[in-house]
């Protein structure tokens, strides 16, 4: 089966279309569990009572209590769905029942039981176990690879992912915090894990005792921008997305980059791309970088204002480029 990640994960459960079985695992158990907690989402709100049961793994430790245990989860399982198309069954703690630390006649047996369950899906119902450390060479951990959507939890793709992170450690820390906030301090951070574990934790500290978190405080504590890609700038002008340009563009003056040297990429852009990207617009794209770097010499303007016409130009304008007077 597909490894597949949070987002992805979350667009199937938008979707009402998800695999029937899935392991989430990884070292971030806040996204865990936020994600676990999300596929309710597939049942409608007043219909979730009947529907979306939580088994808690953390107690099976000993054979009889992992054969009961089993037998539970058989059952959660094959009950069919009242009054909505799937049920969802989420087991957390799952290392447990999955890698038993004691070895018994009766724990063989349950994973004997496990093992056959798993291998005979049921269409009605999304089964998600959540495990913490879980040892990959164990028998059900290798079945679980073969039959299930592994999710590893922690890893963050986009300003998105950063911002749901944001927002779902804060709220573990029962806090709440303005989505402006949040979303400030993932376009600072970025999808840097490490960077964002260490801003959320200097904000809950600033933020001690207050009931919401504001963007003032972001602003107070966040630290710079982070520049994710010193050439996302240029690839963002080859795709013709002048906003993401200009964002980048943005994130490199604010982190101290010179003009003179972001003039520089911009050049070796319009040299090496432009005559197969753009040929018809390479002569206007030349004089624009050329009448920039005279502006910038000259201190003719702003070298923020003067890099991003020349930006914009180069995103697919079309006008011939204008020196400020």
């Amino acid at each position: 089966m597909p490894v597949a990640t949070p987002a992805a994960v979350r667009q199937r459960i938008e979707s009402g279309n998800t695999d029937p079985l899935y392991l989430l695992l990884g070292e971030d158990d806040v996204e865990k569990a936020a994600l676990a907690a999300e596929f309710a989402g597939i049942v409608d709100e007043g219909l979730r009572a009947f529907n979306v049961e939580r088994i808690h793994a953390g107690d099976m430790t000993s054979g009889d209590k992992l054969s009961t245990g089993v037998a539970e989860l058989v059952s959660a399982v094959r009950t069919m769905p009242m009054m909505a198309p799937r049920r969802v069954v989420v087991v957390t703690q799952a290392e447990i029942l999955l890698v038993p630390k004691r070895e018994s006649e009766a724990a063989t047996r349950a994973l004997d039981d496990l093992e056959t369950f798993l291998q005979q899906p049921q269409p009605q119902t999304t089964l998600v176990f959540v495990a913490g450390a879980i040892d990959k060479r164990s028998r059900m951990y290798k079945l679980l690879t073969k039959l299930a959507t592994l999710v590893e939890c922690g890893t963050i793709e986009d300003r998105a992912d950063a911002e749901r992170w944001v927002k779902n450690r804060i709220a573990a820390a029962g806090v709440d915090i303005e989505p402006a906030a949040a979303r400030r301090l993932a376009d600072r951070a970025g999808p840097d894990v490490k960077r964002l574990r260490g801003e959320v934790d200097r904000l809950l500290l600033y933020a001690l005792g207050q009931p919401r978190i504001t963007l003032d405080d972001v602003r107070e504590v966040a630290g710079p921008a982070a520049l994710q890609d010193d050439w996302a700038m240029t690839n963002a002008i080859e795709g013709g997305q002048a906003a993401d340009a200009l964002r980048q563009l943005a994130l490199m003056l604010d982190a101290g980059a010179p003009p003179e040297k972001i003039l520089g990429q911009l050049g070796w852009l319009v040299r090496t791309k432009f005559p197969n990207l753009a040929p018809a617009h390479l002569p206007a794209a030349v004089e624009g970088v050329f009448e920039t770097d005279l502006a910038l010499k000259r201190s003719a303007g702003d070298p923020r204002i003067l890099l991003e016409r020349l930006v914009v130009e180069l995103c697919g304008g079309r006008q011939p480029w204008r020196s400020p007077r």
